[in-house]
């Protein structure tokens, strides 16, 4: 098995060294599916939802969860976040489809934060909808 970079020779856990590395553009993308009634997926994208614009306070849930990683990751490094991108598209008629992208230049990779930012913006989706539908 490689090494863990998470631990440090004493088996503990530690945030790895990147100092030694050159900054990089980085960028990943990361998606989720959230299933719903088909009622609901239409309410979403119509802007009917009982709670009001869910795509919109889902993707800037989402923006703002990309940003605070490193708070709700423990090792994750603080990054600065050059881009994040939050998307969504009905993927047939009962399914809500939720894309993240995120750039940074850094000595680190970014995938952390696009896949924060996509749970918390399906996260936010659910919360909006529970009331009427828990699917």
């Amino acid at each position: 098995m490689a090494d863990l970079t998470h631990l440090n020779k004493r088996g503990e856990a530690s945030m790895v060294d990147v100092s030694g590395k050159a900054s990089t553009a980085r960028e990943a993308r990361a998606r989720a599916r959230i299933r719903m009634s088909p009622d609901s997926l239409r309410a979403v994208f119509a802007g009917g939802a009982a709670k009001g614009d869910v795509l919109a306070v889902a993707r800037v849930a989402g923006i703002q969860a990309a940003k605070r990683t490193s708070d709700l990751i423990p090792l994750c490094h603080p990054l600065p976040l050059a881009k994040v991108a939050v998307d969504f598209a009905p993927e047939g008629d009962a399914t809500l489809a939720v894309t993240s992208l995120c750039r940074v230049t850094g000595q680190t990779g970014v995938e952390m934060e696009a896949l924060t930012a996509v749970s918390i913006a399906a996260l936010t989706v659910y919360d909006m909808l529970k009331s009427n539908d828990r699917a």
